[in-house]
C-alpha cells in the first residue's frame, strides 16, 4: 500500500518520503509530488548513453567531478528539487547516503511526449535558479536534437540547437561528441 504523502512539504520531507518508497518515482514541485512517468526502453539507453559520455570527457579531461545517470535529486528551493536524467556534480565527492547533488554543473533531461513542455518551461527557470549550473541539456530522441541550454553573462541563458558535432561544456572544461549521447 502506497504511502500517503503530507502536502505541502519541503524538499527535505520529499526526500524522506521518496526514500520509503517501493515503486515509482517524484519529483517535487512547489511543495507537490509529481509523479515521473514510466519509461521506455530508448529513453533509458538515451539516459545511460549521456551519462557514460560525460563520465568519458571527464575522465579525459581530468576534471574533479562525477557523472550520475539519474537517482540524485536537485533542489532547486525549499519546496522544489528535480531529478534530472544525468547530471554531472564538481568539487567533493558527494558523501554516502546523499539523495542530493550538493554542487550540479551540467544536468541533462531526455524528453518524452509527456515531459516536453515542461522540460523546455519551468525546468530552464528552475535549474537556472541553482548558483552552480552551467548547462541544461535537454534531448530529444524522436528529431535527434539536443537544446544546450547555458549560462552567460548577467542573468542571460543562452540556447543552442545541435544536430551533430561536439559540445563543449565550459564550466568544467571538456567537450563530447554529440552522436554518443544517440547511440
Amino acid at each position: 500500500m502506497a504511502e500517503a504523502a503530507p502536502k505541502p512539504m519541503d524538499v527535505h520531507a520529499f526526500l524522506s518520503f521518496a526514500e520509503r518508497q517501493e515503486r515509482g518515482r517524484f519529483e517535487l514541485w512547489r511543495g507537490e509530488l509529481v509523479a515521473m512517468a514510466p519509461e521506455r526502453v530508448e529513453h533509458v539507453r538515451a539516459k545511460f548513453a549521456i551519462s557514460r559520455a560525460l563520465a568519458t570527457a571527464i575522465e579525459k579531461s581530468g576534471l574533479g567531478c562525477e557523472a550520475f545517470v539519474d537517482g540524485l535529486a536537485v533542489a532547486i528551493d525549499s519546496e522544489t528539487a528535480y531529478e534530472p536524467d544525468a547530471l554531472v556534480n564538481c568539487g567533493e565527492k558527494i558523501p554516502i547516503g546523499s539523495m542530493l547533488a550538493p554542487t550540479p554543473v551540467i544536468v541533462a533531461e531526455v524528453v518524452s511526449p509527456s515531459s516536453l513542455k515542461r522540460d523546455t518551461s519551468l525546468k530552464v527557470d528552475g535549474y537556472f535558479s541553482v548558483a552552480t549550473i552551467a548547462h541544461y541539456l535537454v534531448v530529444d530522441l524522436s528529431k535527434r536534437v539536443v537544446l544546450h541550454y547555458r549560462r552567460e553573462s548577467g542573468a542571460r541563458i543562452g540556447l543552442t540547437i545541435l544536430r551533430d558535432g561536439e559540445l563543449a561544456l565550459d564550466p568544467p572544461g571538456m567537450t563530447l561528441a554529440l552522436a554518443e549521447f544517440f547511440g
